[in-house]
């Protein structure tokens, strides 16, 4: 189970933009970044070109640019600060089964995630 997925809140902990905080929108898995909204925002330059109705495209554009996991903290939903990320198993019962579920859970509050 990763400790960070798409859509969680987090902390920057390292880096120009430390201690900004925004909301996951991609996870690379293969590469161990991450994209945040708002966060490691670089210029990129986009070719010239035309869409089907005749308008130009291109230009200077500002976007978000992969994050290292290493370089975030999940949010904590209790005091909104960084917090390592805990597991903890739970039995759920559904048509008469039992089932072991792990749920994330904040350490630093204890609160689920």
């Amino acid at each position: 189970m990763a400790n960070i997925k798409k859509g969680d809140q987090v902390i920057v902990i390292a880096g120009r933009d430390k201690g900004k905080t925004g909301r996951v929108l991609e996870v690379l898995k293969d590469s161990d970044r991450l994209v945040v909204e708002g966060i490691q925002r670089v210029t990129k330059h986009v070719k010239a070109g035309q869409t089907s109705r005749g308008t130009r495209t291109g230009g200077i554009e500002t976007v978000e640019a992969p994050i290292h996991v290493s370089n975030v903290m999940l949010v904590d939903p209790e005091s909104k600060k960084g917090t390592r990320v805990g597991v903890r198993l739970e039995q759920v019962e559904r048509d008469g089964k039992t089932k072991t579920v792990r749920v994330r859970v904040a350490k630093r509050s204890g609160k689920d995630i």
